[in-house]
């Protein structure tokens, strides 16, 4: 008996990463404290800002959950207790 082979192509989306819309990706980013509308997501990726990286399937563009986690995740700083020293400077008075 000949066992067929798998080329990947019978079922597309197996071990492809979730794609989520603008909409969602601005609801997937709110429990990380990012709060961004869908047009500011729109707007950072048409103005070459620093936003999320995303993937476009015939022009609408589509976020991998992976990488806008890990895109939130570098957004964040580590814990402070105090400001940093250039933003003490800045201080007068």
């Amino acid at each position: 008996m000949i066992e067929p082979v798998e080329t990947g192509l019978e079922n597309p989306s197996a071990g492809a990463e979730e794609l989520l819309t603008r909409a969602e990706a601005s609801a997937f980013l709110a429990p990380f404290g990012i709060r961004m509308k869908p047009a500011t997501l729109a707007r950072l990726w048409s103005a070459g800002g620093d936003g999320p990286p995303c993937r476009h399937i015939r022009s609408k563009p589509y976020y991998p959950r992976g990488l806008l986690r890990a895109w939130a995740m570098s957004q964040m700083s580590d814990i402070r207790t105090a400001a940093p020293s250039a933003a003490r400077s800045r201080r007068r008075g």
